[in-house]
């Protein structure tokens, strides 16, 4: 039995489907993320505001220290 090999446009077709379906979850991850945080960077501002510290920010967001405080920079630059 005689095999064809697959062109190279054809390999790249398949590439991209195998991508596909993870990458339209992680888009949609990624928005929904960005709306969390919409909403969780005044609670963090308040709770540095309160001397909350960032070590304990992170541990119960998951935000990182750098972006706690650079967002309360942006929010003390305004």
């Amino acid at each position: 039995m005689h095999m064809t090999q697959k062109t190279p446009a054809e390999l790249r077709a398949d590439a991209e489907a195998a991508l596909k379906p993870l990458g339209q979850k992680r888009i949609k991850l990624l928005a929904q993320l960005e709306a969390l945080e919409v909403e969780l960077r005044p609670l963090i501002l308040q709770a540095i505001s309160m001397e909350v510290p960032y070590r304990r920010i992170n541990e119960l967001t998951a935000v990182s220290p750098n972006t706690a405080r650079a967002w309360n920079k942006a929010a003390d630059s305004t």
